[in-house]
């Protein structure tokens, strides 16, 4: 019978801090206010900072890097990174592991050209448009599985705004702090508008690749994601980050799944 000491071992040096093997834990992700925000080389954000945090009370560094979202999935999938922050759960990926505590959620919904305004209440809406999306994400499963209308990808947010204020789509999806910012950030507020229906509600979190050892690290992370989400430090980052006051507690979404266990269109990507 093969000894299991070798794996107690691993599985023991997975949960100490990489720096005590000379090593950073690589994470990769994209850039996506406001919870990673990369400006002159300077990283923040929402998820960035609390992510930072917790990996600093582990004991663990990080190496980071940030890139369109398909690279990093590629480079999830080739093993050339050891996590990735702000994907959603997704039940078709057993090589990674999830926290039971996510980082943050959202709210997809669309956003439309006030010159060019169109009703939105389901999917069966959108028959005959082009909805502007981003390479590489899953909405929600009415959305992602329709043939109604044509998704045309664009390779940053801003080129979706761009493209929407130009007439070249007629709507687009991204998230709803993402949009309120950008159109701050471009200068298009009385030109663009969010629609109130809200296709999915989605809860991001840090995956890991699953190696040897990697659940117990994602034990230890959720513990303490859980245990800094209760400090005062993390409420000034939402309201830093946000723009929002956290009144109570952060509640885990009820569903799961990647930018993939969604709830139905109905409900609140």
């Amino acid at each position: 019978m093969p000894s299991i000491l070798p794996l107690f071992i691993a599985a023991l040096l997975a949960c100490l801090s990489f720096s005590a093997l000379g090593e950073k834990l690589r994470i990769v992700t994209e850039p996506w206010s406001p919870y990673v925000i990369v400006d002159d080389n300077h990283a923040s954000g929402l998820d960035y900072d609390t992510t930072a945090v917790v990996f600093e009370r582990l004991g663990i560094d990080v190496e980071w890097q940030f890139l369109p979202w398909k690279r990093c999935l590629m480079m999830l999938s080739d093993g050339e990174a050891d996590g990735v922050l702000d994907i959603f759960k997704d039940e078709a990926r057993p090589d990674l592991l999830y926290p039971n505590e996510p980082l943050s959620s959202i709210d997809w919904v669309l956003f439309q050209a006030n010159a060019r305004p169109h009703a939105f209440n389901g999917v069966e809406d959108l028959h005959g448009l082009t909805v502007g999306v981003s390479p590489g994400y899953r909405y929600s499963p009415a959305f992602d599985s329709s043939t109604a209308f044509i998704r045309e990808p664009a390779p940053s947010h801003e080129a979706n705004f761009g493209k929407l204020i130009r007439g070249r789509i007629d709507l687009m999806v991204t998230d709803r702090l993402l949009g309120r910012q950008m159109i701050e950030r471009l200068k298009l507020e009385g030109q663009v508008s969010q629609l109130p229906t809200v296709l999915n509600h989605r809860g991001q979190y840090l995956a890991l690749r699953r190696n040897a050892g990697m659940d117990l690290l994602a034990q230890r992370f959720s513990a303490e994601l859980k245990r800094f989400k209760r400090e005062p430090a993390y409420a000034k980052l939402v309201e830093r980050y946000t723009g929002e006051t956290l009144t109570t507690l952060p509640a885990e979404p009820g569903e799961s799944v990647d930018k993939t266990v969604e709830q139905q269109e109905s409900s609140a990507l």
